[in-house]
């Protein structure tokens, strides 16, 4: 069965700062996913300026809602963090923890969704922010591509405007969200296709590549 409609892919993340390079990094998967057919969003968390997630409280605030809502219709996300103290910010963890109230959806969660990683730290590290959100993926019961794009020494790839300066990375970044729109066409055509292994397999393709 082919795929009529355009897919729609959501990016979230950045951090609290003006200036972000894990924002910057999303912007260039996103615009990966733009050039593979996708209609995109930008989900960002400067902007957002989410308020603590707080279980008591059941209903959402309006820019929770917009979280919220976007994350829920969209066919496929990319998460992109900042490595803070070995792990993702506190502020993309509060916006996952309102994910919450997806629970009683149906599906639940972000069900079947594809999910792209991105982290971006000062150092040589990154995977450990990847690791906390495959984490998050599967407690959401999404399903995280395993092609991650860590982008170890920001500041070298990013200038002080966003704008990427290694072109390995940028390669990198727009292969990801290539990749996302791929997996997640290949879920909305075939509800019955493995999902576990149409995800190894983009890992696979971009290794061949």
């Amino acid at each position: 069965m082919l795929v009529s409609k355009t897919l729609n892919i959501v990016g979230l993340g950045g951090s609290v700062a003006s200036r972000s390079k894990s924002r910057a990094a999303l912007e260039t998967a996103l615009a990966g996913a733009e050039a593979a057919g996708a209609a995109t969003q930008m989900l960002d968390i400067h902007v957002l300026e989410l308020p603590i997630y707080n279980p008591e409280v059941h209903e959402a605030t309006t820019t929770a809602a917009e979280l919220i809502e976007a994350c829920y219709a969209a066919d496929g996300l990319l998460w992109s963090s900042p490595l803070y103290q070995g792990t993702i910010s506190g502020a993309l963890k509060n916006a996952l923890d309102w994910l919450h109230l997806l629970g009683g959806r149906e599906p639940p969660y972000l069900h079947d969704k594809v999910i792209g990683l991105i982290s971006t730290a000062g150092g040589t590290q990154g995977l450990q922010a990847i690791n906390t959100m495959e984490f998050s993926v599967r407690a959401l019961r999404g399903w995280a591509v395993p092609y991650v794009v860590p982008v170890a020494s920001a500041s070298r790839v990013f200038d002080d405007d966003g704008k990427i300066q290694d072109e390995t990375v940028e390669l990198q970044l727009r292969t990801l969200g290539g990749e996302v729109v791929r997996v997640a066409e290949r879920f909305a055509a075939d509800r019955t296709v493995h999902r576990q292994h149409e995800c190894n397999r983009a890992a696979e393709r971009v290794m061949v590549a």
